[in-house]
């Protein structure tokens, strides 16, 4: 084991002003999937579960969306509520029984509800429940990236150290290019998020600068959707 005294957002900019490994790069259809953005992690005026890194995060995102919605590609949103017994929750939600526990983010709840900052298009965007870390277990995720032919998935939202990572590590099991744009995702504490963004940068993800991600994306040629070629 290698030992050091920096800190962990130290060695996220070592790594990133000396990447070791070529960039997965972005392929010819993306797909955008926002990952948990509701009050409960959104909000730390009103839940102490929340958290925030830039606090531009949302803005930027509603960026990205636009963006993706102007070329015809997909936008996803993904969001964690349980039924009143917490029964879905599974073995997930038996570590604690508080009111910030995972398991008491119920359906209908404030805990519950987007961010009102999301501009989320509710006739046009795909908006998914999901109960476990990542948005693709139990999800139609994968069939909706399917049908759309989609390569490369761009990962923001909540937090880094868990359903960002968990989305990296699962898309690029799927083979798709995973991408992170660094200012759209946050955690609870800056060694976590800055420790997560150094593994998904070496192993599972591209981790960019939201202005190189929309430079790349635009850089793509817009072709059909829906399974069209």
């Amino acid at each position: 084991m290698e030992r050091t005294t920096q800190t962990a957002r130290q060695i996220y900019d070592t790594v990133r002003a000396n990447p070791a490994r070529s960039r997965f790069g972005i392929g010819a259809r993306p797909a955008l999937v926002n990952i948990d953005l509701q009050k409960v992690y959104t909000r730390p005026d009103l839940y102490r579960t929340a958290y925030e890194n830039d606090p531009r995060q949302i803005e930027h995102i509603n960026r990205l969306a636009q963006l993706f919605r102007a070329r015809g590609w997909p936008v996803v949103w993904t969001y964690v509520a349980y039924m009143q017994s917490g029964e879905d929750a599974g073995i997930w939600g038996t570590r604690s029984d508080t009111p910030d526990s995972l398991q008491n983010i119920k359906f209908g709840s404030d805990r519950a509800a987007f961010d009102e900052r999301c501009e989320i298009d509710r006739q046009r965007d795909v908006i998914y429940c999901k109960k476990m870390p990542s948005p693709f277990h139990e999800t139609p995720l994968q069939s909706l990236l399917v049908w759309h032919r989609c390569d490369t998935v761009v990962i923001t939202g909540g937090s880094t150290s868990g359903c960002v990572r968990a989305a990296g590590v699962d898309g690029l099991s799927r083979g798709y290019r995973c991408i992170v744009p660094e200012e759209c995702v946050a955690d609870k504490h800056e060694s976590y998020h800055y420790a997560n963004l150094t593994d998904l940068m070496l192993k599972y993800a591209d981790v960019m600068p939201l202005s190189e991600v929309c430079d790349a994306l635009l850089a793509v040629p817009v072709s059909g959707v829906g399974g069209t070629p």
